[in-house]
């Protein structure tokens, strides 16, 4: 039984195809049918409005799953982005050289990335989705989970609970998750939660561009324009292609200073950027959608892997065991990765995959995504939770890694290998390879553009 059918349940449940006779999901949205399906957001995803990010590790583990799915991502219109070659990017006071790309991310919509997943899955012969229900609880005790307790909703549905029985239950209910509460009710104990939230908030809204080019120029051939926040210049922007030939445009800010949902203001809030090379692109390109916000970006981890009174048969999989900050675009491949974790631990010939086995290997697999993530908000101002101390190896690794940043936008070498480590493409130790901690612990920090770089090198 899977709880939740967003993309780490619809993951989860292919990994499961092959180690049980019957793999069911349990959504609570009704999903839309495949002549309605669009770039429209399902209420159970309220992030989906925003900009989302395939990064490298999860296109690899997604083709892992579901071979070929790639290829029909691309034949689907997915925007494709080589980096740093097609983006426009300021960070840390500098512009990055646009030189030869060395990952690629694909821009389109969530919805269009979960639409063709979900057609993939639900042709197996072995999956079942049931839609429209909320799971309400867990059946079993403190020793084993049996099943979930569930509740039909919308207009006309009988308010009465009634069971479904599992040999499994996976939760992929996202950020949301109320796994906590359904373990307490069952006698056992909720997992350690570590927090860090900087305040983060952003606000999107989809544009057409109407001057053929985002910088305005004959010559500009950017596909995307990216302004980092850092802790000393807290606002971010991000313009990306979608697959319909629109512009999805980002704005964040900090706690007590977010960015506006009206549609005025939202646009104003452009000024506050440290170049108008966004605010200039906003004011040409013609608006084709509302304002929409959203602030609930805190990074939360819940430590399944420390010991604990918990049932086996239940495992927490996405959004609801490690939630990331949205700004690292990390949530995807996270979901795709951990699905490939789930399906290897089951089928390791030489392990029993208990429940904690299991766990600690979709734990591991969210590890270097909350290193990146966590350890960058750490640094934010007004960052706060349980897990914004400093410890004295951060210090250490802190060091190194401002060294590394302030030679990625100028120097290849070192630019190759960080893009592969935030892609999730390679693992952290390529940034201390020794062709790049020559040049990070040795080399100058290479000159930049002074001004946004509208073409390619």
């Amino acid at each position: 039984m899977v709880v939740g059918g967003s993309l780490a349940g619809l993951l989860a449940a292919r990994a499961l195809v092959g180690h049980a006779e019957r793999v069911t999901i349990v959504e609570r949205d009704r999903l839309p049918k495949e002549d309605e399906e669009g770039m429209a957001s399902r209420p159970g995803v309220p992030q989906s409005r925003h900009p989302h990010v395939l990064l490298e590790g999860g296109q690899r583990a997604l083709d892992a799953l579901l071979p070929g799915f790639m290829a029909e991502l691309k034949a689907a219109g997915a925007p494709r982005v080589g980096m740093p070659a097609d983006m426009v990017q300021f960070q840390n006071g500098r512009w990055f050289r646009r030189v030869p790309a060395s990952i690629h991310i694909h821009t389109g919509s969530r919805a269009q990335v979960e639409r063709l997943v979900r057609r993939r899955v639900l042709a197996e012969p072995s999956v079942t989705l049931v839609e429209g229900t909320d799971t309400v609880g867990l059946l079993g005790d403190a020793t084993r989970v049996r099943g979930v307790l569930v509740r039909e909703r919308g207009a006309g549905a009988r308010d009465e609970q009634r069971e479904l029985a599992a040999d499994l239950v996976v939760d992929a209910t996202g950020r949301g998750t109320k796994a906590s509460r359904w373990l307490a009710a069952v006698g056992a104990e909720a997992p350690h939660e570590e927090i860090i939230d900087t305040g983060l908030a952003y606000a999107s809204r989809v544009y057409r561009d109407t001057g053929g080019t985002l910088g305005g120029e004959p010559s500009a051939d950017a596909l995307g324009l990216h302004i980092v926040p850092d802790p000393a210049q807290p606002y971010g922007a991000v313009v990306v292609p979608l697959e319909d030939g629109t512009h999805l445009a980002t704005f964040s800010g900090l706690r007590g200073d977010e960015p506006p949902t009206d549609e005025d203001e939202f646009e104003a809030y452009a000024k506050r950027l440290p170049h108008p090379v966004v605010h200039r692109w906003i004011r040409g390109a013609e608006p084709l959608s509302p304002v929409s916000g959203f602030r609930r970006t805190a990074n939360v981890r819940r430590r399944y892997d420390l010991p604990g009174r918990r049932p086996a048969g239940f495992l927490a999989t996405g959004d609801a065991l490690c939630t990331f900050n949205p700004i690292y675009g990390q949530g995807m491949a996270v979901a795709a990765l951990s699905a490939v974790a789930l399906r290897d631990a089951l089928a390791d010939p030489r392990r029993t995959p208990t429940t904690r086995r299991v766990q600690r290997a979709l734990l591991a697999t969210s590890r270097q995504a909350w290193d990146i993530s966590a350890g960058a908000d750490k640094k934010m101002p007004g960052a706060i939770g349980n897990a914004v101390a400093v410890r004295p190896a951060d210090r250490v690794a802190g060091w190194y890694l401002r060294r590394v940043q302030e030679r990625v936008p100028g120097d290849p070498v070192v630019g190759r290998a960080f893009r592969s480590v935030v892609s999730l493409k390679e693992p952290l130790g390529a940034l201390f390879a020794p062709p790049v901690a020559r040049a990070v612990l040795f080399g100058p920090a290479k000159e930049t553009p002074a001004e946004p770089p509208m073409t390619r090198e």
